[in-house]
C-alpha cells in the first residue's frame, strides 16, 4: 500500500470519529487499532498529525483518538522507532496538559498512551514527565496521576527516578491549595510507596539491587508532614480519605524512630476519621498496614494506645453489615485484619477488652465481639491456647440470649472452638449442648426476615447452620469424636431436643460406625460409667416411635432406624442378623414412597411386625417387661404430637401381648386407663388400640381389666369430681364412656374369632348398650364404631351361622335412630356410613329382620344419602369427597345384602320400588345416584340368578319403562347407568326364558356399544343412540309385555326433565316402526295430531308426523308442491325447511323435485346491475328472486339424508350448476327488501342460514356434496377453509383450486361427467365464471388424476383455448395449470416440454408491466418445470430465462424477489456441475447479489437465497465454497452472518481471486441499496473480501474509489451501516 493509500485511509477513520453513535465511534476505533495492528508506526503518526491539525477538535473526540493510540501502543510499542516514541510522547503530554482544567477523560486518554510508551521507553517518557515538573510550580494533575499510573505500570523503570521525582514534588507540596490537586499528590505519593514497596520486596529482579528503604525515607517522611499535620484536617472528605490511603503504605517506609515517635498522634488521628467518615473502608486498610508496620519495628508506643484503638475497632465490628454493599463487607474484613495484627501481639490486652462485652445485652454489641472472638480463634490460634478456659467461661451470658443474630454468632465461634480443641476442656459440654438446643428449633420460630442479598433465608437460619456445624464437627473434626461419643445419646430423649433429631441420629450413626471401626470395646457403652446416658429400652422406644412420622423433621424416620440398626449391640446381643435383614427392607420401603404416597397404616403395621418380631427373637420377660414399662414412662412425652402417641399405644400392646407376665399385663393396663387424657381423640383412639392388640394374647386379662375399671373408685371419682364442675362435667364424662367403648369395640375387632362370640353378649355388648340414649356426637361416633366391629367379628367368625344374635333387632333400631338423627342434606360425620355398615353385618347373622324391618332400614338409608347435596369436587376438600364415597359404598353393600336376602322378582320389584321416587326425582344428583345403585342391584340380582323353572318376568316392561327414558338424562352418569339397567333386565328375560348365565345374546350385547353414544352431549348423538337402545327393547321384547311398556312410555311423556321426555317419544316411535302391526289403525290418528301441533312446536317429536304428510301429498302433486314452496317468503321459517326435507323421503320423489329446482335456478339471470346514481361509480348486483329461493330449497331437500341417491343420480349437473352459481354470486348483493329483513333481524322460526347470494349457494354446494357421499371432499375443504374462501372475492381463486384438489383427491372417478358438463363454460358472457372454471381447470393437473382417467390431454387442450383470453387472472391461472403438470404428472412434461417452456417463456413477456402478475406466475411455474424438461429443450432458453429474471432480484416487491432467485437455484440445480461458460457468467454475477440479500428484511427472500446459493455451489467447481454453502444454509438454521461471509470470502479469494474486482463493484452497487440490512451487509462483504485478498490482487482494486464509496457510507444516516463501513475501512490496510 502506498503512503497516501495508507494516509487516506487512516484520515478517513479520523474524519470520522467525530460520529454521534458511540457504537459507530467505537468501530472507527477498532479499525485504526487494525491499521495499526498492521502499520503501527504509520497509523500513530496519522493520528498524531490529525490531532495537531485539528486543534480545534473537541476533548471527547481527541480522547477517543488517544485511545486508540493506546490500544495500539499496548501491543506494538516495541516496534516504535525513538524518533516516533518522542513524537507520540510529547503529543500525549501536551494533550494532557493542554487545558488546566480537570477534563478526566480526555486527560486520562492521553495519561495512557504516556504508560503504554512508558512501558518500552521509560526514561523518554519520565524525562517528558520531569521536564513538566517546574520548580517552585505545582504540576498539572494528569502529571501526577500519569507518574502514580506509571509507578504501578512499570514499577521497576520508576523507582529508580523516584528520588528526582519526590524532589521536585515535596517542596511545592505546600503550594497545592485546591483539593483536587491535593487528592493526586496523595494518589502519586500512595502510588510511589507501594510501588518502592513492590521494589524492595523483589529486588532479586530489580535492576539495581543496592537500593534500601533508607532511599526513601526522608522525602516520605517530608511528605508525610504535610499529608498528616495539614491536609487530614481538611473538611473535604475526599481529601481526607485520599490521605488516609496515602499514609498506609507510607508508613512502611518511614524511618523506624520517626515512625515511633509518629504513632501517638497518627494512630488518634486516624481513628478520629471514623466519626466522620460513613465509607470507613479505606481507613481500615490503611490503619492495619500503620498497624503492621508499627509491630514490624517493635513499637512499645503501641501499647498506650490500646484501648482507643480497640474500642474503635470494636465499634466498627459492630456495624450490621449489609451484603449489598462490597465496601461496607471490605471494611469488616480490614477490622478483623487489624484485630489479627492486635491479638498476634497482644493477646491479654486483646481478651481483657473483648471478653467482658459479650456480658451485654446489646445485640450488635454482642454479636460483634462473638465475630472478633471467632476470628481471633481461628488467626491467633497459638496465642490463644492458654487462653480457652477463660474464652469459655466467657459464653456463660451469650449462651442465654434469645436473638436470632446473637445465637447465629454463638454457632459459628462454637464452631471455632470444635476445630481448635476447645470443646475438650471443662465447660466444652454446655456448648454442644446449646448446638443441640439450636438444631430442635423449629423453622416458624426464626422470625427475622432475610436480608437483600440472601438468596436462601433458610440456608442461613440459625437452625439451618447448626445443623450443618454439628454434622460438621461430628464428621471432620477427629478430635471430637470421643468428645461426642456417647455424649450426644443422653438428648434422644428429652422433649424439648425432638426437633434434633434428625441430624443428632445422622451424626450418631457416623461416629458410631467411626468407633465400630476402632474396635468392639470402643464402641460398646458402659451405661454404669455413664449415669446420664438413656437407656437401652429407653433409646429403642424414642426411635421406633419417631420413626412413625418418617418425613417430619427433615426425614427423621430414615435418620432413626439407621442409628437403631447400628446400635443394636448396645440395645440387645441377639439382635444384629435380625435387624441387619429388616431395617435395610424399612428403609427401602421409605425410598419408594413420598409423603404424600406413603399410606400411614401400612408403614405403622410394619413397624409394629418389626417390634414382634424383635420381642419374639430376645424372648425375655424381663426385658420385653422392662420396655414396656419404658414405654409407658414415654407417654407424657409425646402430648403435643397426637399421631406418635397413638402408634407409641400400639407399641405398648404389642409388647404387653409378648409379655408372659399377667400381672405386669394388668398393672399396666389399669395405669393406662387411670392416666390415660380422655380429652384427646387421638388418644383414645391409641389406647383402644392398645387393649385390642393386648387381647389378641390375654383376651380373659384385657376384658377383666376393663370391667374392673368401671367398677373401681378410680372411674367413680373421677366422674364424681367431674360433676363438680357442671359446665364441662358432661362432656368430661362422655370422652371416658367414649374411650372404654371403643376399647371393647378394638378388644372385639381384634381377640381370637373363637373366644370373642362367648364374650360377645354377656360381657361386651353389656357394657356398650348400656350408652345408647347419648346426644354426644363423639360418643355416637364411638358406639356405631364400636358395634360395627363387634358386628363385623360376628360374621367373620366361622360359627356365624350358628350363632343367635338375640340383640340384633334393638341394634338395627338403634342404629336407625342414629342414622335418621343426622342431617338430611349435609354429610358432617361418618356416623351413617358405619351404622350402615353394622347394619349390613347384622343383616347376614340370624334371626332374620320381618317386613317392616326391611323397608324402615331401606327406606330410612335411602333417604339419609340421596337427599345429601351433590357430591363434593376435590377442590371442595378431600375428606369430604373420601367420606362422601365410602358413605354410598356402604348403602350399596346394605342393599345388596338386603336383596340377597329375597332373591326373586318380587324382590327386586320392591327394591327398585323404593328407588322409583328418586328416579324421577327433578334434581339430577338424586336421579344419578338412584340409576347408579339401581344398576348395581340389577347386576348383584343377575349374577346371583338361579332359575329352577321356566316362570315369567312379569315385571320387565314396567321396569324398562321406567329405566330406558334416562337413557337421555342431562347427567351423563345417569345415561350410562340407564343403559346398564336395560342391559341387565334384557338378560334377567333370557335368563327366565332359561337360557344359561354364561350366554351371550348379539341383540343386547349391543346395548354396551352404545353406551359411548351417550357420553356424548350432543342431542342429535344422543337422540340417535336412545333409537338404537329402543330398536334392541322391541326385538327382545316378548309381545306381551309391549302394551305395558308403551303405557309406561307414555306416562314418560310428562317427565319434569325434557330429555327424557324426548327420548320417550324416540323410543315409542321406534317401537311403533319396529313393532306397531297391533296400532297400524292408528297412524292416521297420530299424524294428525302431530300435524296440528306443528305451529305450537312444544316438542320435536311431533315434526316427523307433519313431515310425512307433507311427503303423502307430494307423490301425488309433485310440481304444485314445488311451485308453491318456492313462494315461501325468505329467508325461509323453520317450518318451510322442514317441509321441504319432506320431499326428499323417497329417491324417486327426490330426483324429480330436484330437477325441478334446477329448472327454475338457471332459468333467470343470476343478477341485474343497478345504475349508479354518481358518475364513474361501479354499479352494484343484485340478486335475482326465483334463483335465490331456488338455492336455499335445494339446500334443504339436500340437508335430509334421504335424498343421496337423487343426489348421485343428478351429482354432474348439481355440481356444475351449483359451482357456477358461486362463481357469478360473488360480491352480489341482496335486494333492498331482503337487507332491511336481514338487519332487523330475523324471527325465533325462522331458520338460521346466511341469506347471502354466494353464501347460500356454496352451504348448498357443500350440502350436496355431503349427500353424495363425498364427505371427504367437504373435510379437506373445512380442513383448509375452503369454503370461506370460496365467498370472498380475494380469495375465489384459491377456494376454486382447493375445491378441485379436493374433488381430485377423493372423487376423482366423477370428474370425467363433470368436466364434460363444464366443457362448454370457456365462453361463458360472465368474467367470473370463467375464472372460476379455469382455476377448478388448473388444479386438477396437480393431481395424477388427471392421467388416470385419462383427462391430460383434454385438459391441457382446455386451457391452451383459453390462453389468449382477455382476462389476465385467466391467462395467469393458465399458466399456473401447465406448471401443475410437474406435480401431477410428472412423466408427462418431458413429452409437453416445448409446449410449456414456450407458454412459460412468453408469460416472461406478458404486458408491459414490470410487475405483472403473469410473468410472476411464469417465474414460479419455470421454477417447478425446469426439472423435468429435456435438456436439449431448456438449454436453448436457459441464458434467455437468466437473463431475463435478473433484474427482478432487486425488485421492490418480495414475491418477485422471491421467485426470481428460487428460479435461479432451480437452473442451477438442473446443470448438476456442467453448466456452460455464458450461464457460468451468470451464476457468478449472481453470487454477491444473493449473499446479499441473505440480510433482505423479508425471511422469504433469505430463504430463497440460502436454496439458491446450495444449488449454485458445485457449479463454481470449488468443494470447499460448495461444503460451506451446505453447512451453513441449511433451512431451519441459525444463520451467523458475519461467520458465514467471512468463510464464504476466504474460500473465494482462495479459489477465484481474479473475481475481486468484479465482486467488489457489484458490492459499491449494493452502498446504495434502499433496504438497510443489504446497504450494511455489502460494506461487510467488502471488507470480509479485503481480508482475505492476496496482495497481488491489489491492482484489480480501484483503492480510491473503494475508499470515497466507503467514506459517503461513513455518512449513512443507519448507525450499522456506518459501522460495518468502519470496519471495512480497517481492513482495507491488508492490500498492501
Amino acid at each position: 500500500m502506498t503512503e497516501s493509500s495508507m494516509k487516506k485511509l487512516a484520515s478517513t477513520l479520523l474524519d470520522a470519529i467525530t460520529d454521534k453513535d458511540p457504537l459507530v465511534q467505537e468501530q472507527v476505533c477498532s479499525a485504526l487499532c487494525s491499521l495499526g495492528e498492521v502499520r503501527p508506526v504509520e497509523t500513530l503518526r496519522a493520528c498524531e498529525e490529525y490531532l495537531r491539525q485539528h486543534d480545534k477538535l473537541v476533548h471527547p473526540y481527541r480522547a477517543a483518538v488517544l485511545r486508540a493510540m493506546e490500544r495500539v501502543l499496548s501491543s506494538r510499542a516495541s516496534e516504535l522507532d525513538k524518533d516516533t516514541a518522542s513524537t507520540i510522547i510529547l503529543l500525549a503530554s501536551n494533550e494532557m496538559t493542554k487545558t488546566k482544567d480537570l477534563v478526566w477523560d480526555w486527560q486520562q486518554a492521553a495519561s495512557g498512551v504516556l504508560v503504554a510508551v512508558g512501558r518500552q521507553f521509560i526514561s523518554k517518557v519520565m524525562e517528558e514527565l520531569l521536564r513538566r515538573l517546574h520548580p517552585g510550580t505545582l504540576p498539572h494533575c494528569a502529571v501526577l496521576h500519569t507518574l502514580a499510573s506509571l509507578s504501578v505500570a512499570n514499577a521497576f523503570g520508576v523507582v529508580p527516578f523516584l528520588p528526582s521525582v519526590l524532589s521536585s514534588l515535596l517542596p511545592v507540596l505546600g503550594m497545592a491549595k485546591q483539593d483536587t490537586v491535593r487528592v493526586a499528590f496523595c494518589s502519586a505519593l500512595q502510588r510511589f510507596s507501594e510501588g518502592a514497596l513492590e521494589y524492595l520486596a523483589n529486588l532479586d529482579r530489580a535492576p539495581d539491587p543496592t537500593v534500601r528503604k533508607d532511599a526513601f525515607a526522608t522525602d516520605i517522611f517530608s511528605a508525610y508532614d504535610v499529608l498528616f499535620h495539614q491536609w487530614l484536617q481538611s473538611r473535604e472528605a475526599k481529601l481526607r480519605l485520599a490521605v488516609v490511603e496515602a499514609l498506609g503504605p507510607m508508613s512502611h517506609l518511614l524511618p523506624s524512630e520517626r515512625l515511633e515517635e509518629q504513632l501517638p498522634k497518627l494512630l488518634p488521628g486516624i481513628l478520629a476519621l471514623y466519626k466522620k467518615h460513613a465509607e470507613t473502608f479505606y481507613l481500615s486498610k490503611s490503619l492495619g498496614q500503620i498497624l503492621e508496620a508499627a509491630v514490624s519495628v517493635g513499637s512499645r508506643t503501641l501499647e498506650t494506645q490500646l484501648d482507643a484503638l480497640l474500642a474503635a475497632l470494636h465499634s466498627q465490628i459492630c456495624v450490621p453489615v449489609e451484603s449489598s454493599s462490597p465496601l461496607v463487607m471490605s471494611n469488616q474484613k480490614e477490622v478483623l485484619r487489624c484485630f489479627t495484627v492486635l491479638a498476634c501481639s497482644s493477646p491479654d490486652r486483646l481478651l481483657a477488652f473483648l471478653l467482658p462485652r459479650l456480658d451485654t445485652s446489646n445485640e450488635r454489641t454482642r454479636v460483634g465481639t462473638l465475630q472478633v472472638v471467632r476470628h481471633v480463634i481461628n488467626s491467633a490460634a497459638a496465642q490463644m491456647e492458654d487462653k480457652k478456659p477463660f474464652i469459655l467461661s466467657s459464653m456463660r451470658l451469650p449462651l442465654l440470649d434469645t436473638n436470632s443474630k446473637v445465637k447465629r454468632a454463638v454457632v459459628q465461634v462454637i464452631s471455632a472452638m470444635a476445630h481448635h480443641g476447645y470443646l475438650e476442656q471443662p465447660g466444652g459440654e454446655a456448648m454442644i449442648e446449646y448446638i443441640v438446643q439450636q438444631c430442635a428449633l423449629p423453622p416458624e420460630q426464626e422470625p427475622e426476615k432475610p436480608g437483600p442479598g440472601s438468596k436462601d433465608p433458610k440456608a442461613d437460619s440459625v437452625r439451618a447452620i447448626s445443623v450443618r456445624t454439628l454434622y460438621l464437627v461430628s464428621t471432620t473434626v477427629d478430635r471430637m469424636s470421643h468428645v461426642l461419643w456417647p455424649y450426644l445419646l443422653q438428648f434422644l430423649i428429652p422433649v424439648r431436643f425432638t426437633g434434633a433429631l434428625t441430624p443428632l441420629c445422622r451424626s450418631l450413626v457416623h461416629l458410631a460406625q467411626k468407633r465400630q471401626e476402632a474396635g468392639a470395646d470402643a464402641f460398646l457403652i458402659q451405661y454404669n460409667a455413664h449415669a446420664s446416658l438413656p437407656s437401652p429400652y429407653a433409646v429403642t422406644g424414642r426411635l421406633l416411635v419417631v420413626s412413625s412420622s418418617p418425613y417430619l423433621g427433615d426425614g427423621r424416620g430414615v435418620a432413626a432406624l439407621h442409628l437403631l440398626s447400628v446400635l443394636h449391640p448396645n440395645i440387645h446381643p441377639l439382635l444384629g442378623q435380625h435387624w441387619e435383614t429388616t431395617v435395610p427392607l424399612l428403609l427401602g420401603y421409605l425410598d419408594e414412597h413420598t409423603e404424600e404416597t406413603l399410606l400411614q397404616e401400612e408403614w405403622e403395621e410394619k413397624l409394629l411386625m418389626f417390634l414382634r418380631d424383635t420381642l419374639a427373637i430376645i424372648s425375655d420377660n424381663a426385658w420385653i417387661c422392662q420396655l414396656s414399662l419404658e414405654l409407658c414412662r414415654q407417654l407424657p412425652c409425646y402430648d403435643e404430637a397426637p399421631q406418635e402417641k397413638n402408634f407409641l399405644y400400639k407399641c405398648i400392646g404389642t409388647t404387653l401381648g409378648a409379655a408372659s407376665s399377667k400381672e405386669v399385663v394388668r398393672k399396666h393396663l389399669q395405669e393406662l386407663l387411670e392416666t390415660a387424657r380422655y380429652q384427646e381423640e387421638a388418644e383414645r383412639e391409641g389406647l383402644a388400640c392398645c387393649f385390642g392388640i393386648c387381647a389378641i394374647s390375654h383376651l380373659e386379662d384385657t376384658l377383666a381389666q376393663l370391667e374392673d375399671f368401671v367398677r373401681s373408685e378410680v372411674f367413680r371419682k373421677s366422674i364424681g369430681i367431674l360433676n363438680i364442675f357442671k359446665d364441662r362435667s358432661e362432656n368430661e364424662v362422655e370422652k371416658v364412656k367414649s374411650a372404654l367403648i371403643l376399647c371393647y369395640g378394638h378388644v372385639a375387632a381384634r381377640a381370637p374369632r373363637e373366644l370373642v362370640l362367648a364374650k360377645v353378649e354377656s360381657d361386651i355388648l353389656r357394657n356398650i348398650c348400656q350408652h345408647f340414649n347419648t346426644k354426644d356426637p363423639a360418643l355416637k361416633l364411638c358406639l356405631v364404631q364400636s358395634v360395627c366391629m363387634v358386628s363385623r367379628a360376628i360374621c367373620s367368625s366361622t360359627q356365624a351361622g350358628s350363632f343367635h344374635f338375640t340383640r340384633k333387632a334393638e341394634l338395627v333400631a338403634q342404629m336407625m335412630e342414629f342414622i335418621r338423627a343426622e342431617p338430611p342434606d349435609s354429610l358432617r360425620t361418618p356416623i351413617r356410613k358405619k351404622a350402615m355398615l353394622t347394619c349390613t353385618y347384622l343383616v347376614s347373622v340370624e334371626p332374620a329382620l320381618d317386613e317392616q324391618a326391611r323397608a324402615d332400614v331401606i327406606r330410612g338409608c335411602l333417604h339419609s344419602v340421596m337427599a345429601l347435596l351433590p357430591e363434593p369436587k376435590e377442590e371442595d376438600g378431600g375428606f369430604q369427597k373420601s367420606l362422601y364415597l365410602e358413605t354410598l359404598h356402604a348403602l350399596e353393600d346394605l342393599l345388596t345384602s338386603l336383596l340377597q336376602r329375597n332373591m326373586t322378582p318380587q324382590g327386586l320389584q320392591i327394591m327398585i320400588e323404593h328407588l322409583s321416587p328418586w328416579i324421577k326425582s327433578p334434581r339430577g344428583h338424586e336421579r344419578a345416584r338412584a340409576l347408579g345403585l339401581s344398576a348395581l342391584l340389577l347386576r348383584y340380582f343377575l349374577e346371583h340368578l338361579r332359575v329352577s323353572a321356566l316362570v315369567p318376568f312379569h315385571n320387565l316392561g314396567l321396569l324398562i319403562g321406567l329405566f330406558s327414558p334416562r337413557c337421555a338424562d342431562l347427567w351423563p352418569a345417569t345415561r350410562q347407568e340407564a343403559v346398564d339397567c336395560v342391559y341387565s333386565l334384557l338378560y334377567l328375560q333370557l335368563g327366565y326364558e332359561g337360557f344359561s348365565r354364561d350366554y351371550r345374546d348379539d341383540v343386547a350385547e349391543r346395548l354396551l356399544s352404545l353406551k359411548d353414544g351417550l357420553v356424548h352431549p350432543d342431542p342429535a348423538i344422543l337422540f340417535h343412540t336412545c333409537h338404537s337402545v329402543g330398536q334392541i327393547i322391541a326385538k327382545r321384547l316378548p309381545p306381551d309385555q309391549l302394551i305395558s311398556l308403551l303405557l309406561t312410555m307414555f306416562e314418560a311423556l310428562g317427565d319434569p326433565e325434557k330429555n327424557c321426555s324426548r327420548a320417550a317419544t324416540v323410543m315409542i316411535n321406534c317401537l311403533l316402526q319396529e313393532r306397531g302391526g297391533v296400532l297400524q289403525e292408528k297412524v292416521p290418528e297420530i299424524v294428525s295430531v302431530l300435524r296440528s301441533k306443528l305451529q305450537e312446536a312444544q316438542g320435536e317429536h311431533v315434526l316427523p308426523a307433519a313431515q310425512h304428510s307433507v311427503y303423502l301429498l307430494a307423490t301425488q302433486h309433485c310440481s304444485a308442491v314445488v311451485s308453491s314452496l318456492l313462494g315461501s317468503p325468505l329467508p325461509l321459517d323453520s317450518h318451510a325447511c322442514m317441509l321441504w326435507r319432506a320431499l326428499a323421503v323417497e329417491p324417486r320423489l327426490a330426483a324429480q323435485v330436484l330437477g325441478l329446482l334446477l329448472e327454475k335456478m338457471s332459468r333467470d339471470v343470476p343478477f341485474k346491475e343497478s345504475r349508479a346514481f354518481l358518475l364513474g361509480r361501479t354499479p352494484d348486483r343484485v340478486a335475482t328472486l326465483l334463483p335465490l329461493s331456488a338455492t336455499c330449497a335445494l339446500f334443504e331437500v339436500m340437508s335430509t339424508s334421504a335424498a343421496g341417491p337423487a343426489v348421485l343420480e343428478l351429482y354432474p349437473q348439481l355440481f356444475v350448476a351449483l359451482l357456477l352459481r358461486v362463481s357469478c354470486t360473488v360480491g352480489v348483493q341482496l335486494p333492498r327488501n331482503l337487507q332491511a329483513q336481514e338487519r332487523r333481524g330475523a324471527s325465533p322460526a325462522l331458520a338460521a342460514r346466511n341469506l347471502e347470494p354466494c353464501s347460500s349457494a356454496v352451504d348448498t354446494l357443500r350440502s350436496m356434496l355431503l349427500r353424495s357421499s363425498s364427505e371427504d371432499v367437504v373435510q379437506r375443504m373445512d380442513l383448509e377453509g375452503g369454503w370461506e374462501l370460496l365467498r370472498t372475492s380475494a380469495g375465489h381463486e384459491e377456494g376454486a383450486a382447493r375445491l378441485a384438489r379436493a374433488m381430485a383427491e377423493h372423487a376423482g372417478p366423477r370428474l370425467p361427467l363433470v368436466l364434460k358438463t363444464l366443457a362448454c363454460t370457456h365462453s361463458s358472457v360472465y368474467e367470473n365464471q370463467r375464472v372460476t372454471t379455469t382455476a377448478f381447470l388448473a388444479e386438477l393437473l396437480n393431481s395424477n388424476v388427471a392421467n388416470d382417467l385419462m383427462l391430460l390431454d383434454s385438459l391441457l387442450e382446455s386451457l391452451a383455448a383459453r390462453q389468449k383470453d382477455t382476462c389476465a387472472s385467466v391467462r395467469r391461472l393458465v399458466l399456473r395449470g401447465l406448471a401443475n403438470l410437474a406435480s401431477g404428472c410428472p412423466d408427462k412434461v418431458r413429452a409437453h416440454g416445448p409446449q410449456l417452456l414456450t407458454a412459460m417463456i412468453g408469460g416472461l413477456d406478458d404486458g408491459d408491466n414490470p410487475h405483472s402478475p403473469v410473468a410472476l406466475e411464469a417465474m414460479l411455474g419455470l421454477a417447478r418445470l425446469v426439472h423435468l424438461v429435456e435438456a436439449w429443450d431448456l438449454r436453448s432458453g436457459l441464458l434467455h430465462v437468466a437473463i431475463r429474471i435478473r433484474p427482478f432480484f432487486d425488485s421492490e416487491k418480495m414475491e418477485f424477489r422471491t421467485a426470481s432467485i428460487r428460479l435461479f437455484g432451480h437452473l442451477n440445480k438442473v446443470c448438476h456441475g456442467d453448466c456452460e461458460d455464458v450461464f457460468l457468467d451468470q451464476v457468478v454475477g449472481g453470487l454477491a447479489p444473493l449473499l446479499l440479500h441473505l440480510q433482505d428484511p423479508q425471511a422469504t427472500v433469505a430463504s430463497a437465497c440460502r436454496f439458491a446459493l446450495r444449488m449454485c455451489g458445485p457449479n463454481l467447481a470449488c468443494e470447499e465454497l460448495s461444503a460451506a454453502f451446505q453447512k451453513h444454509l441449511q433451512e431451519g438454521r441459525a444463520l451467523h452472518f458475519g461467520e458465514f461471509l467471512n468463510t464464504t470470502c476466504k474460500h473465494l479469494m482462495h479459489h477465484f481471486p481474479d473475481l475481486l474486482g468484479r465482486l467488489l463493484t457489484t458490492c459499491l452497487f449494493y452502498f446504495k441499496s434502499s433496504w438497510e440490512d443489504v446497504r450494511a451487509a455489502a460494506p461487510l462483504f467488502t471488507g470480509f473480501l479485503v481480508l482475505h485478498a492476496e496482495p497481488r490482487q491489489q491492482p484489480q482494486v480501484d483503492l480510491d474509489q473503494l475508499i470515497s464509496a466507503l467514506q459517503i457510507l461513513l455518512k449513512d444516516p443507519a448507525p450499522e451501516v456506518r459501522t460495518r463501513a468502519a470496519e471495512a475501512l480497517g481492513r482495507l490496510v491488508k492490500l498492501a
